[in-house]
């Protein structure tokens, strides 16, 4: 970590090329010999990436970034607070520290925590930015999490990981036996320095996969930024052995939807029907859920098809994902698209229907955007159908 990056001249510099392309900046002399240009690039890549991610870290001056990979790969601020309101407590060890971000907002609920992190640069980073952030009780130790959990003889309220999957790992299956630390070969251990543990991964985790390698699980909370999956959050509680609570949160500009359901608890299929007065398509964190059926029969609403995951009614509901009004329904047939599609604008969405929107498009010679909202899709009869509608 080099400091001189701080003097006022290079820091206004870094400011002043905020969203600049870094690739056009790398061609110019470097301004100032006394730092690598390399490090004052990354910087401005960095900090350009921070400014609508991390707003906080963004506006307070004489930050430090690390690589954009690692601002990239961090929690943003929208869903580090929302995992702040899942803990409670005296004392938090997060093993995988990284940038920081979600221990900032720990720290407000949380007496004490502890920011492990195995890159020492990274570690004296954040506790650089711990100083610039006015934040008194986040301590940073550099090295390995597992063994700082060994020396330090304190029974943690709550453990918190992220762990990173391994680059020595081929293909696409995710399963967390694959991620550094391998969390579900340390649970034993972790659970004899904590009751509380709580597991970030990414959005690509299958939830059954998940289930299968973790015990204990009582929640699981599935996180969504603007109709966008960034992260499930496991909640682990020692011993607990009741069912697991699915809870979705989709926060958008204007409002957070939620839905809560009991894994597995629900034993009543949806019911069936043709397309009614209105449309509903779930949002991104119901639809990682699997809570199909279960979102269905809460709003009494009826499905479309079993694997379309679309939903009608007569009346309209206040529904936690988006809604439209069918204006027209029809069989999927070429006099059909002749007549009311063929040549024309309109958003186009597909869900259990043999053609891609890009197909669809290009053979229609459909333009995107517009008014008008199409769903192409299967209905109860295995028809293929069309349903043009408008946004709610």
């Amino acid at each position: 970590m080099n400091l001189d990056i701080l003097e006022p001249k290079i820091q206004a510099f870094i400011e002043l090329n905020i969203g600049v392309e870094v690739s056009k900046l790398a061609l110019q002399k470097n301004p100032f010999p006394s730092v690598e240009w390399i490090s004052i690039l990354n910087q401005i890549a960095a900090k350009s990436k921070a400014k609508d991610k991390l707003p906080t870290w963004f506006l307070t001056p004489n930050i430090i970034y690390p690589n954009k990979i690692s601002v990239e790969q961090t929690s943003s601020e929208k869903t580090a607070i929302y995992k702040a309101s899942i803990v409670s407590g005296e004392n938090l060890i997060d093993l995988t520290g990284g940038f920081g971000v979600d221990d900032y907002y720990f720290s407000k609920k949380i007496k004490n925590v502890i920011h492990c992190e195995i890159n020492e640069e990274l570690s004296n980073i954040v506790q650089h930015n711990v100083k610039q952030l006015n934040i008194a009780n986040i301590n940073c130790l550099a090295g390995d999490s597992y063994e700082t959990l060994t020396k330090i003889n304190i029974n943690w309220d709550w453990i918190y990981i992220d762990p990173s999957r391994r680059n020595d790992v081929n293909g696409k299956v995710f399963m967390l036996k694959d991620c550094l630390p391998n969390v579900p070969e340390n649970l034993e251990f972790y659970f004899k320095k904590s009751n509380s543990i709580l597991i970030k991964t990414a959005p690509i985790l299958d939830i059954s996969a998940g289930i299968n390698e973790l015990d204990y699980i009582k929640k699981i909370h599935i996180i969504a930024i603007e109709n966008e999956v960034k992260e499930l959050l496991w909640e682990l509680h020692k011993n607990y052995k009741g069912n697991i609570t699915i809870k979705t949160i989709n926060q958008t500009k204007d409002t957070k939807e939620t839905f809560d359901f009991i894994l597995n608890e629900n034993t009543t299929l949806s019911s069936y029907n043709f397309p009614e007065k209105y449309l509903y398509e779930p949002n991104s964190a119901i639809m990682k859920s699997g809570g199909f059926d279960e979102v269905g029969l809460f709003y009494k609403l009826n499905k479309l098809h079993k694997h379309s995951h679309l939903y009608t009614s007569k009346d309209l509901k206040n529904f936690p994902g988006r809604v439209f009004e069918i204006k027209n329904s029809f069989f999927y047939t070429k006099t059909n698209m002749k007549l009311y599609l063929e040549n024309k604008k309109a958003n186009i969405t597909t869900r259990n229907f043999s053609d891609s929107v890009d197909h669809i498009r290009k053979k229609w010679k459909i333009k995107d955007g517009g008014n008008e909202y199409c769903f192409f899709t299967t209905d109860v009869n295995d028809n293929k159908i069309v349903l043009i509608c408008s946004k709610k």
